[in-house]
């Protein structure tokens, strides 16, 4: 019995499974990372492209990405592998008639499962959001400008009682069209601000030019004009330009803030916030499963040997993956919340791995 209670085999598990999920990762982000190249080879050749900007702001950047995305796959991979190569080895016979019961061999696996799902927890919620908006930026920059710089009809809560609307605004002049601002008591129009333009000025900061200000008292109206007024609005343009890579831009905190905030200003498209704020979450559970489901599948020697099971590893970690592109689907369409989309595949192969587990050898 070795330090933390853990045993001599328990520590060649560990070891195993860790350094097979390590060595399989590095496999796979060098062959990503050369096609990646290979197809983007054209804009990097192009002379405003540096060097330092390619590998220090894209693919240091890309790489943590690229980690957290194929992690399950990887884990399942790895799971796979080093078992199937024991139980090939008649390895796990010689445990199990040793004494030693599934369930307790299951342990070190478990420990593993922790190690990775934390990993993969930190790099999500912490350290991969900042590092995106630098990628972010690159791509925008030399490869695809994906970012959202307009906007049509755009209404939002800027306090309690207070609306906002935006016929049109263009960020590039940061210029907003046809505007206007409504101001609510117990549900009754009190005032109402229109305005042939509004301009952002700085945080918070608005200019609106050409404005007519109506105040109501009951049967009374009042009504005020100018050409040009200064004055404060709790929005700014990201809070309506939203981009479907925002997302990845924000530490899981910083998440849970804008969807709450978004939320209250009465923005509703904020699904694919919120599938990222969950998905981080079920990752954890997921990589659990998956080791469950691993273990279990390629404990036993079977006649097909080791290709067998890691084809079929492969094959349930892949469906994994795409179930979880498709579920997300549905919370974006609003068919069923993001919660429960980011949590259905953890579910259904909750099942599969119960059923697997239970089949094992003893």
């Amino acid at each position: 019995m070795s330090k933390f209670g853990l045993k001599r085999i328990d520590w060649y598990i560990l070891k195993q499974f860790l350094g097979t999920f390590v060595f399989a990762l590095i496999l796979i982000i060098s062959i990503s990372v050369v096609f990646d190249i290979n197809e983007k080879i054209d804009k990097f050749l192009k002379p405003e492209v540096t060097l330092k900007e390619i590998v220090f702001d894209f693919y240091l950047n890309f790489i943590p990405s690229f980690i957290s995305m194929i992690s399950p796959l990887i884990t399942f991979v790895a799971v796979i592998f080093f078992t199937s190569r024991l139980a090939d080895n008649s390895e796990i016979i010689a445990m199990l008639s040793s004494g030693i019961s599934f369930q307790r061999l299951m342990v070190p696996y478990w420990i593993s499962a922790a190690i990775i799902a934390l990993a993969t927890f930190i790099l999500n919620a912490f350290i991969i959001p900042p590092g995106n908006i630098t990628k972010i930026e690159f791509q925008n920059k030399y490869l695809k400008n994906r970012a959202v710089e307009y906007v049509r009809n755009m209404q939002l809560e800027v306090e309690p009682g207070v609306i906002a609307y935006f016929d049109r605004y263009d960020d590039k002049s940061r210029m907003g069209y046809r505007f206007s601002l409504e101001h609510f008591e117990d549900k009754k129009l009190i005032s109402r601000l229109t305005a042939a333009s509004i301009k952002y000025d700085t945080l918070y900061n608005w200019t609106i030019e050409n404005y007519m200000i109506r105040d109501f008292d009951g049967m009374y109206e009042h009504i005020s004009s100018g050409s040009r007024k200064d004055t404060t609005l709790s929005i700014i343009p990201s809070d309506f330009l939203i981009s479907i890579d925002d997302c990845e831009t924000m530490t899981s905190p910083q998440l849970a803030k804008y969807i709450k905030r978004q939320k209250q200003r009465g923005i509703g498209n904020i699904q694919t916030f919120e599938i990222e704020y969950y998905k981080r979450y079920a990752a954890i559970m997921a990589a659990f499963i998956l080791t469950c489901i691993g273990a279990s599948l390629s404990s036993r020697k079977m006649k097909g040997g080791m290709g067998l099971n890691i084809g079929i590893g492969i094959g349930l970690s892949f469906s994994y993956i795409l179930f979880t592109t498709v579920t997300s689907t549905f919370a974006v369409s609003g068919l069923v919340s993001p919660m429960v989309a980011a949590w259905i595949p953890n579910i259904l192969y909750t099942f599969i791995a119960v059923f697997l587990y239970i089949k094992a050898p003893r």
